[in-house]
């Protein structure tokens, strides 16, 4: 008999790349950095004690970053709900701690040395895909930049960083936009000069088309600048297209258009005929079909769709339960793959096959006892020969903004709800897959998101759910 294993998701709002410690594929692991940044700061004190000759300058570069850890949360994982917060700790301990290991490759101090070669100060893949995840959530959920940064405001310097990504993705709107919150953000104190922003700011506009606004930014720089050779050319060209041209795209205005029903679902824009078709659907006590186990404690059952069927089942798995199974999970947890073993740059989660021993046995039998079916052929993701039958989805937290779980082909989001679960069945009846049920997960705008998923495979079925010999079923 195969294995039988529950597989625990931990998604996150953002887009990652594929890096040594992978911070950036759960918010659950960033969190973790606050406490590691702590570390740092402990035993770069102690250095510092150490290093007589150059005590001002690491007093002062330590002052630095205290101050900009000052405002640590007593929970780190509530606070990294706000994936710009995030972006702002992963791009603070790359480039003030990268700068202090450069000062302190010659240190006699070796315990620092061991503590910088053995810490987890995120790679500058994580800080793009930090950036890519922000822009990310703007082209599903239509944010502009000072929407996004609502809760967390970001600096000149942070702003153009996002900028500079946007525009090397070929993402010139966005580029644009964040470049210009950028502008509008300077100090004395920014990094980031007028120049370089009036520079990005001519050119996004003129990759995206917009010339009257390349040319307006174009001639600010000359201004600034006269003796610029380059601009002089430039304006001179985009003045030569600008006539050729009859229209020229609004690159201040973002398309509030969903381009597809993913993107619709995910934003909450519902049919109105899937409104009312929902609102005829009904709520019971399920006993699973008689099952002795719930006789006395039914499960409370909501329709969700009537075809196919989704159905949420309410108060599946308590909150003891959940923690249990995120302790579980925690240490083991890598970078979900696709149906090839593939790590696709585009998946945005951590997974993790649990063992069904204890608490994760308990719950398997449950979903067992609430489907009526067999899980004793469950086996683990994306097996070629034994088809998934149905999907037992638990939602093992609350997520304030985003996280739906959206099927696009009947136009049904289902939120996340902590406790709950979401059941459907991915064949019909003849053993065809049932494009109806094809679903996809939303990103999560503001929060954590962990899922517990068990796929209930079709061998082990025959006599709980018999197969159809209509082409139809």
């Amino acid at each position: 008999m195969a294995m039988k294993e529950l597989t625990l998701f931990v998604v996150c709002s953002w887009f990652v790349s594929i890096t040594e410690q992978e911070f950036f594929s759960s918010v659950d692991q960033v969190s973790q950095l606050f406490n590691e940044e702590e570390n740092l700061l402990d035993t770069f004190s102690l250095y510092i004690d150490a290093e007589e000759e150059n005590l001002k300058k690491m007093k002062s570069l330590l002052l630095l970053l205290q101050l900009g850890s000052f405002s640590n949360p007593q929970s780190p994982e509530e606070t990294m709900r706000d994936p710009v917060a995030a972006f702002k700790l992963l791009k603070r301990l790359r480039h003030e701690w990268v700068n202090i290991a450069k000062f302190t490759q010659q240190s006699l101090y070796q315990e620092f040395q061991t503590l910088l070669d053995y810490s987890l100060i995120p790679e500058l893949e994580d800080i793009n895909s930090a950036a890519l995840g922000l822009i990310g959530l703007q082209e599903i959920y239509k944010l502009y930049p000072h929407n996004i940064t609502k809760e967390t405001p970001l600096s000149a310097d942070e702003a153009y960083y996002i900028g500079l990504v946007a525009y090397e993705e070929d993402k010139f709107q966005h580029a644009f936009l964040w470049f210009l919150h950028s502008l509008n953000r300077l100090t004395d104190f920014s990094s980031t000069t007028k120049n370089d922003l009036l520079r990005f700011l001519s050119s996004s506009a003129y990759q995206f088309g917009s010339l009257p606004v390349a040319i307006y930014f174009g001639q600010k720089l000359l201004n600034l600048d006269p003796s610029n050779e380059e601009i002089k050319v430039q304006l001179g060209l985009y003045r030569l297209i600008r006539l050729q041209r009859t229209s020229n795209p609004d690159i201040f205005t973002l398309n509030t258009q969903s381009n597809n029903s993913y993107e619709a679902l995910c934003r909450g824009e519902v049919d109105e005929r899937t409104s009312k078709r929902q609102r005829a659907l009904s709520c019971r006590y399920s006993t699973g079909g008689g099952n002795p186990r719930l006789m006395y404690a039914p499960v409370k059952e909501e329709e969700l769709w009537d075809e196919p069927k989704i159905i949420r089942y309410h108060d599946v798995i308590s909150d003891t339960e959940i923690e249990t199974l995120k302790d579980i999970a925690r240490p083991e947890l890598t970078r979900s793959q696709t149906g090839w073993g593939v790590i696709s740059d585009i998946r945005t989660s951590q997974s993790v096959f649990l063992e069904e021993v204890g608490t994760v046995a308990r719950i398997s039998q449950r979903i067992a006892d609430i489907t009526g079916l067999s899980v004793e052929s469950a086996e683990k993701l994306h097996d070629e020969v034994n088809e998934r039958t149905a999907t037992f989805l638990i939602y093992m937290s609350d997520v304030e903004v985003g996280g739906a779980t959206v099927f696009t082909n009947v136009g049904v989001a289902v939120k996340p709800e902590k406790g709950s679960a979401v059941f459907w069945y991915n064949l019909h009846k003849n053993g065809e897959l049932d494009l109806k049920t094809k679903h996809a997960g939303c990103p999560v705008l503001v929060g954590n998101k962990w899922v517990a998923n068990k796929w209930i495979h079709e061998f082990g079925q025959e006599f709980r759910r018999p197969c159809s010999l209509s082409q139809w079923e």
